[in-house]
């Protein structure tokens, strides 16, 4: 391939390295240039430009990333087709990412214009997210080249997404004297949440006393048909012969490995009885951040078995004390064509306080109650689904709601502020969304047109980025959040809304004008009343 400045009589044929805009003709970056485009170029006096010229024995770049893309041996994923020189390759479904280094390593050690990228190994992923991206750099490669990283990419089994396959499973708790229910009831749900990720479900909880003997009498007398059991301990692992190993072999089982190099999740034990796998699961994991019992637990419910030498290998990259959030890759081939999924969730479980009395999601807008005229403009929009989050009131708002296309979503714990309506939302997801678009119900100025605007700038961004609505350039709401900061809304506690997790997030931020309608929210009588809103008393 020759490359460089060419005089327009050498030009017909190059490929454009540097998009030219002339009087009424554009050319991109690529573009090949024909009669035509030469003779509009002379036209407007330019003389040269600079492109590349293939020659025999160059491929082009999208045959060429092609054609190392289908040299690979993968399973589980979905090759998408080639754009720019760039060949994207996604999950079919959620589980777990494996591949071998070796192979990766040995493509891009043969030419620099040959490349490929993957995520890391054994990452948990979503079906439809991208795992792996396949790159030519110039605007062709080498022939001989290709032939020798298509030769390495069939070395082996280059990478595969183990797709999860649901399990029910046990959930043990030992308990000690002085130990709350509500600590026990909150591992429980918080291990539910994290199950759902895999569909996976709690088929079994029991709690017993935090003994050796008790805990193996638990073990032994499960289901034959349990093939996976987590065992929480009312205290932390403190020795090999502690009470969760210790209970493993005394009801006949074999204790695998009791500590790993995984921080958090330093005291993770595994084991086995009577062919089933035991997690002993260290306390961290009584959270919903990222541990080390993610790392096993994944790869055991993706089918992947995991070995101590597994575990002892999982060292390096195992400091996870902060986690950043990373926006899944690039994919602009694909957004167009796969709309993303969006749910919309509407918060009405607050208590309306500084309202002294009256609930402002029930006064009355042009003869109907605040929170269905927000509800009507949610669900007129295009959002594939909308929910609303219930609570203080949570009868009388639901009947102002009557007749809507909603699913309820209800917040016991709404008294402990927003960030609890936030996780009720993104617990109640299923696993395909892509957005979750949160709305406040005070909000009467919201549109379906503002929102269609919203979810048009998410797809236009690949479903990777996150949209915010703006009044005069400053932030407002409402605002919609990609899957990559779900696991994040966990970890906002209080009063707390979505605005920290936006400032926070190492995500791109696409703002859309609303206007006033960004800004108005009705926090008190007097801004009800001035927003054109009629108190309902006794609400």
């Amino acid at each position: 391939m020759k490359f460089g400045p060419l005089t327009l009589d050498q030009a017909e044929g190059a490929l454009l390295a540097h998009s030219v805009s002339v009087p009424a003709l554009r050319l991109k970056k690529a573009h090949r240039l024909t009669a035509s485009d030469i003779a509009s170029l002379r036209a407007a006096g330019i003389e040269t430009v600079i492109g590349a010229v293939l020659e025999t024995g160059d491929v082009p770049e999208n045959d060429a990333a092609a054609r190392l893309a289908v040299a690979l041996s993968v399973d589980g994923v979905e090759i998408r087709e080639p754009a720019t020189g760039r060949v994207n390759i996604h999950a079919r479904e959620a589980g777990v990412f494996a591949v071998d280094r070796a192979i990766i390593d040995a493509i891009n050690r043969v030419d620099p214009a040959l490349t490929i990228a993957t995520l890391a190994p054994f990452e948990a992923v979503q079906s439809g997210q991208m795992v792996a991206t396949v790159k030519v750099i110039p605007f062709a490669a080498p022939e001989i080249a290709l032939r020798a990283a298509s030769d390495a990419a069939r070395g082996g089994q280059a990478f595969a997404v183990h797709a999860f396959r649901p399990r029910r499973v046990a959930l043990v708790q030992t308990t000690l004297p002085g130990i709350k229910p509500s600590v026990l009831d909150k591992t429980a749900r918080v291990t539910a949440d994290r199950l759902g990720r895999s569909h996976s479900t709690i088929g079994t909880e029991l709690r017993v006393p935090h003994d050796d003997l008790a805990l193996a009498k638990a073990l032994s007398d499960l289901d034959v048909d349990t093939q996976l059991v987590l065992v929480f301990g009312a205290s932390a692992l403190c020795d090999w012969d502690d009470v969760i190993p210790a209970a493993i072999r005394r009801a006949g089982g074999m204790v695998e490995r009791a500590g790993m190099p995984v921080d958090p999740g330093n005291l993770l034990v595994l084991g086995s009885l009577d062919g089933r796998t035991i997690i002993g699961a260290p306390g961290c994991a009584r959270s919903p951040k990222p541990n080390g019992f993610d790392w096993v637990l994944d790869r055991l419910i993706a089918g992947m078995p995991v070995t101590a030498d597994d575990i002892a290998g999982m060292g390096v990259g195992g400091l996870l004390m902060e986690i950043p959030v990373r926006p899944q890759p690039r994919d602009t081939t694909s957004a167009a064509a796969t709309r993303p999924v969006v749910h919309a969730a509407i918060l009405a479980a607050g208590r309306s306080s500084r309202m002294h009395g009256p609930n402002k999601l029930l006064a009355e807008f042009d003869g109907e109650p605040l929170i269905r005229r927000v509800a009507e403009a949610v669900t007129n929009s295009s959002v594939d689904a909308t929910h609303v989050v219930l609570g203080h009131q949570r009868d009388r708002v639901a009947s102002a709601l009557g007749g809507l296309d909603l699913a309820m979503v209800e917040n016991p714990e709404y008294a402990d502020g927003l960030s609890t309506s936030l996780k009720a939302a993104e617990r109640a997801l299923p696993p395909e969304v892509n957005g979750l678009l949160v709305v406040l119900g005070d909000m009467p100025g919201v549109t379906a047109k503002a929102i269609d605007a919203m979810l048009e700038a998410f797809a236009g961004a690949g479903g990777q980025a996150i949209i915010r609505a703006t009044d005069a350039g400053k932030r407002g709401n409402p605002v919609l959040l990609p899957r990559a900061l779900f696991a994040q809304i966990e970890r906002i506690e209080g009063d707390t809304g979505a605005r920290h997790l936006v400032e926070c997030a190492a995500l791109p931020v696409v703002d859309v004008e609303l206007g006033a309608a960004a800004s108005l929210d009705l926090d008190t009588q007097e801004a009800v009343r001035q927003a054109g809103g009629n108190i309902v008393e006794g609400a």
